[in-house]
């Protein structure tokens, strides 16, 4: 337990100039995604009339008081409470009301019934933040925390996610014939929305053979369920190449695109702590240590 928590909590060189870009990194994309879903999420919430599906908070709250210009007013507090502490680290607490409140946004706008989970590793960055605001004091283990904290459920989302489609749908989920009617649902999809649909080189491969597209679900089967093992360091990069390659499969053959999940994957799964170290000692005559000083902590 120990190796796993300095694994997920402990960085290489904590006070290094790599180490505070990546983590500063991580946050600045937190704050950035949290607002742009926030506002999307605003100016179309009041275009809703009736809950369908009561979500979280909503199960408690009548958040049809938002059907209105009530969201906005919603997203400008989100939008202090994620900038101030971006920019003033003594203020890290308003990290907590950025979070709950875009908890409330979140249920307000998918209270019709569908509900996708684009926004739901960006929600856990935000409270990896807010906990570390409250619980970790010190600024310099903060930033580790809600990083740590990220990639753990990152890890179990993904693993669970394959453990899903096993209980579901059993060993034969991926038998290639149901890549064929996915990739045959989409098509009908994407014709209905702009007119026109054609396959690209992987859907007329898969479709091709059986074979090729059960081995297609097959890999991004394995990829999400050895997502567990971004927990550990030595194996993160590789476990996060094989998770991008499982998104840009589905992008080709669903087209479907995560592309929150894959700038998240690319900016913590990588040592990029490491890459900025070596670059900079050799740049040495680069200000990067007055850059760090003002701009990361």
């Amino acid at each position: 337990m120990d190796r796993l928590l300095r694994n997920l909590f402990h960085f290489e060189a904590p006070q290094s100039i790599g180490t505070k870009i990546q983590l500063r990194a991580f946050e600045f994309f937190t704050v950035i995604y949290t607002l742009l879903y926030t506002w999307e999420w605003a100016f179309y919430v009041p275009r809703l009339s009736d809950v369908v599906l009561p979500l979280g908070v909503a199960n408690y709250l009548n958040v049809e008081i938002f059907f209105s210009e009530l969201a906005t007013v919603n997203a400008i507090v989100i939008t202090l409470s994620c900038l101030i502490p971006l920019l003033f680290k003594r203020l890290r607490w308003l990290y907590v009301p950025a979070f709950l409140l875009f908890h409330l946004q979140y249920v307000t706008r998918f209270s019709q019934g569908e509900i996708p989970h684009s926004a739901n590793l960006v929600a856990f960055s935000l409270m990896g933040l807010a906990l570390a605001a409250v619980f970790v004091r010190d600024i310099k283990k903060s930033l580790p925390f809600a990083f740590g904290f990220t990639i753990f459920f990152l890890g179990l989302g993904y693993t669970s996610a394959a453990i899903s489609k096993l209980v579901a749908t059993g060993i034969t989920w991926p038998d290639g014939q149901h890549l064929w009617l996915w990739i045959g649902e989409k098509s009908i999809d994407i014709l209905s929305k702009t007119g026109e649909f054609q396959l690209n080189w992987l859907q007329e491969l898969a479709l091709s053979s059986r074979f090729i597209a059960t081995v297609i679900l097959t890999f991004g089967l394995v990829a999400e369920l050895l997502g567990f093992l971004v927990w550990w360091k030595h194996l993160r990069p590789y476990v996060t190449l094989a998770l991008i390659g499982m998104h840009i499969g589905i992008d080709l053959t669903m087209n479907i695109f995560f592309k929150t999940f894959t700038i998240q994957l690319i900016i913590m799964g990588f040592p990029w702590n490491r890459y900025i170290n070596n670059f900079s000692k050799r740049l040495r005559s680069l200000p990067l240590k007055a850059f760090g000083r003002y701009l990361l902590y």
